[in-house]
């Protein structure tokens, strides 16, 4: 593979960065919405009482409009892996492209199915039928959630698959393996819970704007309830997968906690970093400065997340390029060089593997392979020169993590306060956390774009952790065509995002008061 001009190579990340991040501007209200009308609704149908409706039609049309925008951004972000990362497709793709098929073939024709039932099937088909579309709407949006986690889990831990040096691609070899995976598990349900947090924290926000209106106060507290208890349910949720994502950082992607917590001199007992900032003056690995000044620092409990002992001794980033700890499994931490001679080795092997082919000698093909073989766990650091090239940048997911941790202990104090004063019936008395909890719902946007910049910057250099960094993933363009699309995305994926802004403030202006009366009129007409 050739490696391209470093500015193709930061535009094309450039593009792919902004895609994501607009697609996750609209993809994390679909879980959480999706869930609170489903609940609301079943409490409709549990009950009976027309005000539980009200409240499910209501957020089932702020669902259906953030839905359609989702699946728009989605279908382009999908199309780039041809476009713009040829290399990384042809390299990974009949690994990658499996979860992603499977995502189109299941969770969009489920939804397809479902979704038109549940938006239209309200005086057309019996309650239970419509709640059951309308939960099944909400479940294949989640699974569609689940194939494009796989597949995100398995580039950073590539597992289950094989490297043919006939086709000079990765096969997949156990596809339960793949979608097994711990990585694959926790990131599912870490990435869905915090779309239930987001839901509630919308929900809450929106009905305290209708309290402070002094409209809908029976409708608004009606949700906040649902959406506050929801959302306490969700952010307990949400800290313990976060825990399981730090401890399989720690075994399979340590320099990422190394970058997480500013670590830079690795320590038994490490100390878990509760604020701090990141010493401006450290120029390198190497110096004796040190990485975090100013901390508040958790004795050992780092080392207890990572690795369930407080004793544990953690890897900082020195350590990691510097090799020679021992390692959770036993085995001896290999150094940058180390894991550099092994890459080009396996680089070297696979190319005389080719000559070897084209020569029809089995025997000599036979050998290659078998130092392919030994050294394919880091093909990748062939491509890199030096060892700061391994090193995602620090300040960024540092100031990301910690960021992220400290909204979610906001939330949940936010939530809880919610259900305690929509409990005492105390709302409507203090406009000040109203105000409050309307201005939450862009932190929940933020927190999970924080939440994807640790993890997607976190495992840089590489697109496929070890194996294939992003230098020698993208396609071979003119760096002025991805320019111009860069350009052109961010004009299309803005007005998107203020189209749907815009069509969402006149739905909530217009209130569950209105749809519900038209509902009411259509029916007595009938």
């Amino acid at each position: 593979m050739e490696l391209l001009s470093t500015s193709l190579v930061d535009w094309s990340r450039a593009q792919f960065a902004l895609t994501a991040m607009y697609h996750w501007l609209f993809v994390p209200l679909t879980p959480g919405l999706g869930v609170i009308q489903a609940i609301l609704e079943t409490i409709y149908v549990k009950t009976g009482k027309e005000e539980w409706k009200k409240a499910a039609k209501f957020w089932m049309t702020i669902f259906g409009i953030n839905f359609a925008i989702g699946v728009a951004t989605g279908i382009i972000l999908e199309f780039q892996f041809g476009t713009n990362w040829s290399n990384y497709s042809y390299f990974v793709g009949d690994i990658f492209g499996a979860p992603l098929a499977i995502e189109g073939i299941v969770a969009f024709f489920m939804e397809a199915t479902f979704i038109s039932i549940m938006f239209f099937g309200w005086n057309k088909v019996s309650k239970g039928v419509h709640l059951a579309a309308t939960w099944l709407t909400i479940t294949g949006a989640t699974l569609s959630a689940l194939w494009i986690l796989v597949a995100n889990a398995w580039m950073q831990l590539p597992i289950g698959m094989e490297f043919n040096p006939l086709t000079a691609r990765n096969e997949m070899v156990d596809f339960w393996a793949i979608i097994s995976s711990p990585v694959a598990i926790n990131k599912f349900f870490h990435a869905v819970i915090s779309g239930w947090i987001q839901g509630s924290l919308f929900v809450i926000g929106i009905s305290a704007w209708y309290i402070l209106k002094k409209r809908e106060i029976d409708f608004a507290k009606k949700s906040i309830r649902i959406a506050a208890i929801f959302g306490t349910i969700s952010t307990v949720l949400i800290i313990a997968t976060g825990h399981g994502s730090a401890q399989q950082v720690s075994y399979h992607q340590p320099m990422k906690l190394a970058v997480m917590e500013g670590l830079y001199e690795g320590q038994e007992g490490a100390p878990l970093i509760a604020m701090g900032i990141v010493n401006p003056k450290k120029e390198s690995y190497k110096d004796d400065k040190e990485g975090v000044i100013m901390a508040m620092r958790l004795p050992k409990m780092l080392s207890w997340i990572a690795f369930g002992d407080a004793d544990h001794y953690v890897p900082g980033i020195r350590n990691i390029i510097e090799g020679g700890y021992t390692k959770p499994d036993g085995t001896v931490a290999l150094s940058f060089e180390e894991k550099q001679k092994m890459g080009q080795t396996a680089q070297i092997a696979l190319s005389n593997f080719k000559k070897a082919e084209a020569a029809k000698d089995t025997a000599a093909m036979a050998e290659h392979k078998a130092v392919l073989d030994a050294n394919y766990k880091n093909f990748g650091y062939g491509y890199l020169t030096s060892p700061e090239q391994s090193i995602p940048n620090v300040p960024l997911v540092f100031y990301s993590f910690h960021l992220m941790v400290i909204l979610g202990g906001a939330f949940l104090l936010i939530f809880i306060v919610a259900m305690y004063m929509e409990w005492k019936d105390m709302l409507s008395k203090y406009n000040w956390l109203l105000w409050i909890f309307i201005l939450f719902i862009p932190l929940g946007y933020l927190a999970g774009q924080l939440g994807w910049i640790v993890a997607e910057v976190g495992r840089q250099p590489w697109t496929i952790q070890d194996i294939l960094p992003v230098q020698a993933a993208i396609s071979g363009l003119q760096t002025s065509s991805v320019v111009i699309t860069f350009v052109l995305f961010a004009v299309l994926f803005t007005g998107l995002l203020i189209a749907e802004i815009g069509i969402m403030v006149k739905q909530i202006k217009k209130g569950p008061k209105i749809e519900n009366q038209l509902s009411e009129t259509k029916d007595s007409v009938r």
